[in-house]
């Protein structure tokens, strides 16, 4: 519940006050990261940055990297999509619809990878039904409420394995194609755009190895099924070091005005 002049910087985009979450978790669907209380109208980098300097904040696992959404700039250790290139997976669905370059594939395996933090909050919400309401408790509590929560969904996927709850995804407002700018309204140093760069072309390098693969096996009928194993491969073996492999995203929780 927030109060006073510290309203309005609670209120997100769709004017609804709301405390930015901002998760990553693995390919078992456990939370491996947790950052909730900032403002909803925060963007995302500001939460991002928080989570990398904070004492115990954010680590990134040597030879590992993030997959993240649009709401982040793509940079090292944080594998963003490719802009003004159709994404979500229902864009590729259906005759005809298959991807037609490097850019659209990459972005089909990066949709198809990022896709597990999408189920873990519509594990997490169908979990604890309370985060579907404005709660009326003060702001703090409801910051550590969604720690709490993330820290027992943890021990319920380890001792429960099976999800008795049906999975709710929150409809997908974005747009068919990235094309919106980067918002990040902090000036970016020499080195960090630097780091810009070599992200960028570290994405398209693996954005043309999967074209390259797809293209060698396109004139045999019988490998097409095997497209997307080894299209995936290339991206979780030879570019991620490890089996499991973290994703992130931001959310939001709405509170009681």
């Amino acid at each position: 519940m927030i109060k006073g002049r510290d309203v309005s910087s609670y209120r997100n985009h769709h004017g609804i006050q709301s405390q930015n979450v901002l998760a990553a978790c693995n390919f078992d669907l456990e939370f491996i990261y947790v950052l909730s209380g900032w403002e909803g109208s925060a963007h995302d980098s500001k939460l991002l940055n928080d989570a990398l300097s904070r004492r115990n904040g954010l680590e990134v696992p040597q030879g590992k990297y993030f997959l993240v959404d649009c709401g982040f700039a793509n940079r090292r250790h944080f594998l963003g999509p490719l802009r003004g290139v159709r994404y979500h997976l229902k864009y590729f669905g259906g005759e005809g619809r298959h991807p037609k370059n490097a850019s659209e594939l990459f972005n089909l395996h990066h949709a198809s990878l990022r896709n597990v933090i999408e189920r873990i909050f519509g594990f997490f919400k169908s979990r604890f039904t309370i985060f579907k309401v404005a709660l009326p408790f003060p702001f703090q509590t409801q910051a550590e409420l969604v720690l709490a929560c993330a820290r027992l969904h943890n021990f319920l996927r380890k001792e429960c394995r099976s999800d008795e709850f049906p999975i709710e995804l929150e409809d997908d407002q974005s747009p068919s194609h990235l094309d919106m700018e980067d918002e990040n309204l902090e000036l970016l140093s020499q080195s960090q755009l630097q780091q810009r760069t070599e992200a960028n072309a570290w994405r398209t390098s693996i954005a043309n190895a999967m074209w390259a693969r797809r293209r060698r096996n396109d004139d045999d009928e019988d490998e097409e099924a095997s497209n997307e194993d080894q299209d995936d491969d290339i991206m979780n073996n030879e570019y991620m070091v490890g089996e499991n492999q973290e994703i992130y995203d931001v959310n939001e929780v709405e509170m009681e005005e």
